[in-house]
């Protein structure tokens, strides 16, 4: 629009210049006209330039904030998609570290679901075999429950009947009476052409009926050439019967009842052997440690040729694995103390915790009695003294013989050990007494102990077979509860005889049992010919 007004008046100035005759105020008036219109055309050309400008840059500006919020936008969700691609992205790494532990894991149950199946293959024919095995064994099961059978009854003691009884000890007589105490009273007499010893438990004394089982209990158990042999019993009459021996009890020797001989320093010494031998035994049995409970010379008995038998086993007791003290790793068993004063253990009498420690201690007390003879109430006190003051020689029985001093010291030494208050402070039996004791018997000449000839020896009575009247080699127990040598009593078996070679009563089985407790003894006893 400006360059047309601009050229129209040029064309008016053209024209102008082709009139040069007009006037010179006509000319003027219209120049400045012209001019005031070119300025404000210019002008008007500058606002709206200006104006377009700033509708531009008013565009350009909104774009840009458009532009500039549209790319905050797509920062902003590139920042989030990013996140999210990383955030997958670990997921994916422990998804892929679990898919790599699952496959481990699925390797491994493959080769142990390999080795289970190999392992069963293996437990099935390991089963078959124990079947196998298992029938073999119900088997031999099934024979030594006939065989056991046959052994219960013979180790179980004959029973005899009262009438046999009053008969064995005419009605009781006083002058068959050998023995009287708390128990009751002991008979001697003649059962079945036997020699036997008849304790008649008195129902008022603390053994009663189930002291009376609790004996036969032990003694149709425990086997021992220094045990007593229980033969039978009479339960009616809580009556028990025994094998007699003619040497009655060490109490009896050792008061010289009806004037008999006292025993000399040797015999001494190896009864005291002896009974630490037959204590080692019970001590060791297995699996559990048997505790005489009541030991005392008038429990001791004595065979003709003097060897000592432990006897009366009422208060005997077995001490199991799981009966502990509390307050001790010793073996022990809570029960009501009982016993004769003079020779319980005194812890046994102040806590009521029975050990083999307690037997430990009785035994010490009659080793003190077999060195003097002297009452055992306040005995210990008395041989304390004497080894303080060095005159233990005034204490010594002398009508035991002349006593050699080193060997009744170191006894009355070991004695007092075993006479401790403290049961933990007493000696063991097997590793420190014995040791003392051994080598005693060797210097007293002991044929049970020492090596001497033959021909000077005494053979134990019990060593010999009543049919061959030799020593056994293979002893063996009949149903009539006596031990034969194996071959001699197959020999009178097979010549028809179906009766007991000593009582001539019919056998009620023909089982034989092996006797390894006295055919262990013989073997011993021979090692020392």
């Amino acid at each position: 629009m400006e360059d047309a007004e601009l050229e129209s008046s040029q064309e008016h100035g053209s024209e102008e210049d082709h009139h040069p005759s007009s006037s010179l105020s006509q000319e003027g008036g219209t120049s400045e006209e012209l001019y005031d219109k070119l300025e404000q055309a210019m002008a008007e050309t500058d606002r709206r330039r200006m104006a377009e400008k700033d509708i531009i840059d008013a565009i350009c500006r909104a774009q840009r904030e458009c532009f500039e919020k549209a790319q905050a936008k797509a920062e902003e969700e590139l920042e989030k998609m990013s996140q999210k691609v990383n955030e997958v992205s670990g997921h994916l790494c422990i998804a892929q570290e679990r898919i790599s532990s699952l496959e481990i894991k699925v390797a491994n149950s493959n080769q142990m679901i390999q080795e289970l199946e190999q392992n069963m293959v293996s437990a099935v024919e390991q089963l078959e075999k124990y079947k196998n095995k298992q029938d073999e064994l119900q088997l031999e099961r099934d024979d030594s429950l006939k065989l056991a059978e046959g052994i219960t009854n013979t180790l179980m003691p004959m029973d005899f009947s009262v009438s046999e009884i009053f008969e064995a000890t005419k009605n009781f007589d006083q002058s068959m009476k050998i023995g009287e105490g708390g128990y009751g009273k002991v008979y001697r007499g003649i059962l079945r052409h036997t020699p036997v010893a008849i304790k008649m438990l008195d129902p008022q004394s603390l053994q009663g009926p189930s002291e009376f089982e609790h004996e036969v209990g032990f003694l149709i158990k425990l086997r021992h050439p220094n045990i007593v042999n229980l033969i039978g019993a009479c339960p009616e009459e809580n009556i028990l019967v025994y094998e007699y021996l003619p040497g009655g009890s060490l109490e009896d020797r050792l008061s010289c009842v009806e004037n008999t001989l006292p025993l000399s320093w040797q015999t001494r010494i190896c009864i005291a052997a002896e009974l630490c031998v037959v204590l080692i035994f019970l001590q060791s049995c297995k699996p559990d440690s048997i505790v005489h409970g009541d030991l005392k010379p008038g429990n001791i008995l004595l065979d003709a040729n003097y060897v000592c038998k432990l006897g009366d086993f009422g208060m005997g007791r077995v001490i199991t694995q799981n009966e502990f003290s509390s307050n001790d790793t010793t073996l022990c068993l809570r029960t009501d103390p009982k016993g004769t004063f003079a020779y319980i253990d005194p812890e046994f009498a102040a806590t009521g915790e029975l050990t083999t420690k307690s037997d430990v201690y009785s035994f010490g007390i009659i080793l003190l009695r077999l060195l003097t003879g002297r009452p055992a109430v306040g005995l210990p006190a008395e041989v304390r003294n004497a080894l303080a003051n060095k005159n233990l020689a005034d204490l010594l029985d002398q009508t035991a013989g002349d006593w050699p001093f080193v060997l009744a010291e170191q006894l009355a030494y070991v004695a007092m050990r075993c006479c401790e208050m403290n049961r933990r402070s007493r000696p063991d039996l097997a590793s420190d007494v014995w040791r003392v004791l051994e080598p005693m018997t060797i210097f007293c000449g002991d044929p049970s102990f020492t090596v001497s000839p033959k021909e000077h020896r005494q053979i134990p009575p019990y060593f010999v077979c009543p049919i061959v009247q030799d020593i056994m080699e293979d002893p063996h127990i009949a149903a009539d509860g006596y031990t034969y040598e194996l071959e001699a009593l197959k020999g009178w078996l097979d010549s028809g005889h179906d009766t007991s070679p000593m009582t001539n009563v019919q056998l009620a089985n023909n089982n034989l049992l092996p006797n390894r407790a006295l055919r262990s003894a013989i073997q011993e006893w021979l090692q020392h010919c």
